[in-house]
């Protein structure tokens, strides 16, 4: 008999060939630290694309999976189930909305966002979003998304999605009309770059929907659940969206997203309307709970520490290095723009035991555990430190 293959052997001989990969094959986690199948450490700086909000192996989020697992694990939306109901209590209660819709995943959220707005007002259909920005893979979430080069061989798009500058509210002014059902935007624009809009632009979209008649919806799927220092960024700011998509961290790396919205948003949505075979399951539910539990119990606080540090560092970073542009971003969601391409820094970055991101061709995206200490961050910008500096030599 033929000796098994490697994890990467066997992932590159039988899954689709839609990720480009970095050679290493992870096992086992603990707190802000992963270990590959050779035992080696690495410092995560990425969490799972900001999805491991309570980094690795966390007690409380194991057994709350573990306890439902051997409880129920699965019923139906026909049907009512206890972790759901308590859920979507906790977070109508944390949070301006007055109704949750339970699906699995951002993408599969703002989907659900899109066609909320629609259905809110049968004479408009249009959506609104930013050039740069990402809200999801799937057809209605990619027209959405601004960059071109994602939907490239899938046109053609869904109709009804246009386009504007990001933090330009004169463009988007211009934009909306009486056939504009919503303006769909993130608080901050994660995967296109780490962009931190101009104080006023969110308010000033919250004026144009009202002065139109159009629903405001916030993509927090990055942003949200503590990894800005709120459990969701719109806190912060002053204004509150009509309809907010959540998803990523909410979950702790099980896999749960959800719309919540206004009663008069959520009206859209009767009986046989929308749905999704696993949204409101019981066992991402009780793990949403687990995370919630969590950051209730120190964690939240710890990303606003540990957030605010990070901050002082890459200022420092970017004072030091003349090729980085600009150090940008809010809480434990950071970018670090430099002068050229950065996925070779990453690559460097890895081979001495640090995980962080490339995106938008030249930053790298900071966004690590919420549970992450300082003395962890010191220890990831130390390494980042050395890896800019020998590419500036």
């Amino acid at each position: 008999m033929a000796e098994p293959l490697s994890i990467i052997e066997a992932t590159d001989r039988y899954t689709a060939r839609n990720y480009a990969r970095y050679p290493v094959a992870f096992v086992s986690g603990r707190g802000s630290r992963l270990f590959d199948e050779k035992g080696r450490a690495y410092l995560d700086f990425f969490s799972g694309l900001a999805v491991s909000s309570l980094g690795h192996g966390h007690t409380g989020l194991a057994r709350a999976i573990a306890e439902q697992a051997a409880t129920l694990i699965h019923t139906s939306n026909l049907y009512y189930n206890e972790p759901a109901a308590r859920l979507a209590e906790r977070l109508v209660r944390r949070t301006f909305a007055d109704r949750v819709f339970f699906c699995n995943s951002g993408t599969e959220a703002n989907e659900a966002a899109i066609k909320m707005a629609r259905r809110s007002d049968p004479r408009r259909h249009e959506i609104v979003s930013a050039y740069r920005s990402f809200h999801g893979r799937t057809l209605g979430a990619l027209a959405a998304t601004g960059q071109p080069d994602l939907q490239e061989g899938f046109g053609p798009m869904p109709g009804g999605f246009v386009h504007v500058p990001y933090d330009d509210v004169d463009a988007t002014r211009a934009a909306v009309g009486n056939r504009t059902a919503a303006v769909l935007v993130e608080p901050i624009i994660g995967e296109g770059g780490v962009l931190v809009p101009a104080a006023g632009y969110l308010a000033a979209l919250r004026k144009l929907c009202d002065e139109a008649g159009a629903l405001l919806i916030f993509d927090e799927v990055q942003t949200g659940v503590g990894r800005t220092g709120t459990l969701y960024m719109y806190e912060q700011l002053g204004v509150t969206p009509d309809i907010l998509t959540t998803a990523k961290g909410l979950g702790g790396g099980f896999p749960i997203g959800a719309v919540l919205a206004t009663e008069k948003a959520a009206a859209a949505f009767v009986p046989g309307s929308h749905g999704s075979t696993f949204g409101a399951n019981p066992l991402a539910c009780a793990a949403a709970s687990a995370v919630l539990d969590a950051l209730d119990a120190g964690v939240l606080e710890n990303a606003k520490r540990s957030g605010e540090h990070l901050g002082k560092r890459l200022e420092a970073l970017a004072k030091k290095h003349a090729c980085i542009v600009e150090a940008r971003g809010h809480g434990l969601l950071r970018g670090i723009e430099l002068d050229r391409p950065t996925r070779p820094l990453v690559e460097n970055a890895l081979e001495r035991g640090l995980i962080a991101n490339a995106t938008a061709g030249n930053v790298i995206r900071i966004i690590p555990p919420l549970v992450i200490q300082t003395a962890e961050i010191d220890e990831g910008i130390d390494i980042l430190d050395r890896v800019i500096g020998e590419a500036s030599t």
